[in-house]
């Protein structure tokens, strides 16, 4: 039995990768891309001059601490999350009343599928700050992919409401609404959008979910006005793993896979689109193994 479902989970599996050569079923072709980041001079001398620093036997616990915390925001920067998920561990065993490390440690968590253990470090978090700016989203973004549609609501809610000019806020709301009341989800979209005062970029994004933008108008518009590669990298991994939401939503596990691909290339590692869409990849292919049929009989 097990050997079974291990064998269609794989099948499936290797179907929607071998779909992905193929190009999405969408108005849009040739995809624009930016040069991926890479780690720069002044990251990598950073980290030496660290490590040179933890080499000392006379700092005390308070400052070990904080080169720690500083070595991981390091290390999460260039993409080394291990690394930087065992210096932040080392910091709070040194110093366990620092909310930013519990919320960082949080979204690894979420990262990782482990719901429960990211539930409690936002927790804490809060415990520590109850104004923390990010803990409550943070919280809110793990309920939702944990499946606890209500309450990420109650988390994301509040959270909007504390800036109504942020479109990021009304995004993951609505990401949210698709999931507990789909028949209103885009009225609620469109009455956020309209009372926002527009002035961030993000709210393009908006524009494209309620229909006054394309998929093609919101990348050529992202190509002629981004002033350079950092600018192009941080639109387009917002933009592609926002797109690559509404497929998945609708199935379109091809095309999700291909923009949440897409998300990934630019190496944005510390934006949450880039950080979950190898979750959302992990989602897709649980989803797709589960859509294949299994034949009769088979126990």
């Amino acid at each position: 039995m097990i050997a079974n479902r291990l064998t269609i989970a794989c099948v499936a599996m290797i179907m929607v990768l071998a779909g992905c050569t193929a190009a999405p079923q969408s108005n849009w072709t040739n995809p624009p891309l930016a040069v991926p980041f890479q780690p720069t001079i002044q990251q990598q001398i950073q980290l030496a001059r660290i490590d040179q620093l933890l080499k000392r036997n006379d700092l005390n616990d308070d400052t070990l601490a904080q080169v720690y915390y500083e070595r991981g925001l390091l290390h999460d920067s260039i993409g080394l999350r291990d690394l930087a998920r065992l210096d932040f561990n080392q910091s709070l065993s040194l110093k366990p009343d620092q909310p930013d490390v519990f919320n960082i440690l949080g979204v690894y968590f979420t990262q990782s599928a482990h719901f429960d253990a990211a539930y409690e470090a936002f927790d804490s978090t809060l415990e520590l700050n109850i104004g923390h700016p990010f803990a409550q989203r943070n919280r809110g973004i793990a309920l939702y992919y944990g499946g606890r549609y209500e309450l990420a609501h109650e988390d994301l809610i509040a959270h909007y409401q504390q800036n109504v000019n942020d479109p990021y806020r009304v995004i993951w709301l609505y990401l949210v609404d698709l999931e507990r009341e789909p028949e209103t989800a885009k009225d609620k979209l469109k009455r956020r959008y309209d009372v926002s005062d527009k002035e961030e970029w993000g709210w393009q994004i908006v524009r494209m979910y309620v229909g006054e933008l394309t998929e093609s108008e919101l990348l050529a518009q992202i190509t002629a006005e981004s002033e350079d590669n950092d600018m192009l990298a941080h639109h387009l991994t917002e933009a592609y793993f926002y797109m690559a939401k509404l497929y998945h939503y609708n199935n379109d596990f091809q095309s999700a896979l291909m923009l949440y691909k897409l998300a990934l290339a630019g190496n944005v590692y510390e934006f949450v689109e880039h950080r979950f869409s190898l979750l959302e990849i992990s989602r897709l292919m649980a989803e797709a193994s589960v859509a294949q049929p299994v034949e009769a009989g088979e126990s």
